[in-house]
């Protein structure tokens, strides 16, 4: 894999090492790294690893749609972009690449709070669906005022994250002594994340029109929560593995959520997904949409905007191939009929499902 660019990369195991090159080893470990002993990072991975496929066949799947509906608006597949701090450690071009990058591939691109440029900017940049995501760094005035900011900028959802009442401990930058951008600027506002309830969705819903999506949804008691405060959708996610440790992974929750959300909003999840077969099990278990993080910074650390976009393109590539060897036509057949447990292969790791390459050989970029 020496002479890898985005014109000859054939696989998404291309696209990791092109990031791992281009990427200093801060970066690196910012992207892919978990909290403590990153068990709730390993166990997003594990989770899809302990489900199998049951294929049906001879169903003339010569032609497949793996086009969804995400909250009234089309999106070509079941798959959108994840909010992630601090883009521009990965690339210049940081939200605004992301957003294009979306567009060109007919979906929706989360901005988060706490990346570059500004909201407006990247609003600006396409005129595709996009979600804003919002971190608490103040009162319900100043949440009031960044809704209203993003609502005339014309993002079309608003998200509020609800796992980062506090910043966990992410050993590896602690051990290097290194923090991203967005944490340097953002700590002393953790007081008011930390003391958001739900009587400030409350206030959120009663007050705003934009439709609501809530991240960070671990548990069914919480998604119910969520639906019965007027949440048009639920986001099951633990950060990437990032928060707490010793959680349970994405999927493990994603099955107990869509059973007590039960039609009533969208469901949307994210953690550990990085092939096109762990997004087919997602919507196998009851996902409207995934959105992907540790592997669109890696579209982005591969090369910018092109890099998310040939690296969505490889990866409808195989979501297309597995619903064909899988015998689905599209995602509104898809339903646990076409998944069963199964006993993991190998050990779950930040890219283990990207077996013929060795991080130990791969140098870090300067």
């Amino acid at each position: 894999m020496r002479h890898i660019t985005l014109e000859n990369a054939g696989s998404l195991q291309q696209i990791a090492v092109m990031a791992r090159r281009n990427l200093t080893r801060n970066v690196w470990d910012y992207l892919m790294g978990g909290s403590e002993s990153e068990t709730t990072l390993k166990r997003n991975r594990l989770g899809f690893d302990c489900w199998g496929l049951r294929p049906r066949i001879l169903r003339s799947v010569a032609e497949v749609d793996p086009g969804v509906n995400f909250l009234g608006k089309h999106i070509r597949l079941p798959v959108m972009l994840a909010p992630i701090g601090s883009l521009q450690e990965l690339h210049p071009d940081a939200a605004m690449a992301t957003a294009q990058a979306a567009a060109e591939m007919g979906t929706i691109s989360f901005m988060s709070s706490v990346t570059q440029p500004s909201l407006e900017e990247v609003a600006a940049s396409t005129n595709a669906p996009k979600v804003y995501q919002q971190y608490i760094r103040g009162d319900d005035d100043w949440l009031d005022g960044q809704v209203k900011c993003a609502v005339d900028a014309g993002f079309d959802f608003f998200c509020l994250t609800v796992d980062t009442a506090v910043y966990s401990r992410r050993e590896r930058d602690l051990i290097k002594r290194w923090a991203p951008a967005s944490r340097l600027t953002s700590v002393d506002g953790f007081r008011w994340q930390s003391a958001f309830t739900w009587d400030n969705v409350k206030r959120f819903k009663d007050k705003h029109d934009i439709p609501l999506i809530i991240k960070g949804i671990g548990c069914a008691d919480d998604a119910a929560m969520a639906v019965e405060h007027g949440a048009a959708c639920v986001y099951v996610s633990n950060h990437g593995g990032r928060q707490l440790d010793h959680g349970r992974g994405s999927i493990e929750v994603l099955p107990e959520v869509a059973d007590a959300v039960g039609g009533k909003a969208a469901i949307v999840m994210d953690g550990g997904i990085m092939r096109g077969t762990d997004v087919v099990k997602a919507m196998a278990l009851g996902a409207t949409a995934v959105c992907i993080g540790k592997l669109q910074g890696l579209g982005l650390g591969a090369g910018g905007k092109d890099g998310v976009v040939t690296m969505m393109r490889l990866l409808e590539d195989e979501i297309r191939t597995t619903m064909q060897l899988t015998g689905l036509h599209n995602f509104e057949e898809c339903d646990r009929s076409f998944i069963e447990p199964a006993e993991p292969v190998v050990a779950p790791h930040q890219i283990s499902p990207y077996p013929h390459i060795e991080l130990p050989e791969l140098e870090y970029g300067r």
